[in-house]
């Protein structure tokens, strides 16, 4: 009963603002955009501002401001919505990480700017491969992952395997638990710290429409585990791996995303590869 109650109260903490948006959008930015545009573009226009920037902004600041105590069980979009299942860790340095999964034959992906956008829409209009190209930004502990690398499937751009990299801290001298794995200050890790990478891995199968804005986006398929596996058979066949360690999170459960049709399937478990030093 408790736990239904708080799931209430969290929904009703976003769903609250989210119409206190949409009715200052209706009142005041519409009407600003159709003095100087086209109603039809001033309507586009307030929908983008609103879905867009002042909807994920607000939820991000809420979640800078309760950030979890522990780790969470999944990944979350920039506006919120539960994305890809936290499935695998890796020991090491950042020099390390890239080095390793490069070598096992994942491409280490470009940031998102206006070079690698258009690389990006070139490789698409154009039929070219571009294999660093930028990958979308999931949330964990707040903020975007730190890292990203990718592995084509077939001869085309969308689909791929993909992995996303957040760094966290842990205490080495006590066993690996949901509760001992901390956020990490983004700026630290390019100095040669031995960290946690926490990863979410899942492979693009496809494109498909969001559920609550008809945006196209990419269908990923359910099987998570396998993908986890993926990375740790490639790694193991290129490097020596010291240990791999289980951490349960949760029971096996399904997660329902934002993608029309979408739902993805977990064991619960993240393995996290300790690489030899």
């Amino acid at each position: 009963m408790v736990q239904i109650l708080v799931k209430f109260l969290k929904r009703l903490a976003v769903f609250i603002p989210g119409i206190v948006i949409a009715v200052v959008s209706w009142q005041y930015t519409l009407p600003f955009f159709n003095k100087h545009l086209p109603y039809l573009i001033a309507l586009l226009l307030t929908y983008g501002v609103a879905a867009y920037v002042l909807i994920p902004a607000l939820i991000r600041i809420w979640r800078i401001i309760l950030p979890p105590k522990h780790l969470p069980l999944y990944c979350v979009t920039p506006d919120g919505f539960a994305s890809d299942p936290l499935n695998i860790g890796i020991i090491c340095t950042r020099r390390e990480l890239i080095m390793t999964m490069e070598k096992a034959g994942w491409n280490k992906s470009d940031p998102t700017n206006a070079s690698s956008v258009i690389k990006q829409i070139l490789s698409i209009v154009l039929n070219r491969r571009y294999l660093h190209s930028p990958m979308s930004y999931l949330y964990l502990f707040g903020r975007r992952q730190d890292i990203s690398f990718s592995m084509p499937v077939r001869k085309t751009n969308f689909n791929r395997h993909h992995v996303r990299f957040w760094a966290t801290t842990f205490d080495a001298k006590h066993p690996l638990t949901p509760h001992s794995i901390h956020w990490h200050n983004r700026k630290a890790h390019v100095f040669g710290d031995k960290l946690l990478w926490v990863g979410a891995a899942s492979l693009d199968i496809g494109l498909v429409p969001i559920k609550h804005n008809w945006q196209l986006t990419h269908m990923v398929d359910p099987d998570t585990n396998k993908e986890r596996e993926l990375i740790i058979d490639g790694i193991s066949k290129v490097t020596k791996v010291k240990k791999i360690d289980e951490i349960k999170l949760d029971n096996p459960y399904k997660l329902v995303n934002r993608t029309w049709r979408g739902e993805l399937h977990t064991d619960g478990i993240m393995k996290v590869i300790h690489l030899n030093d």
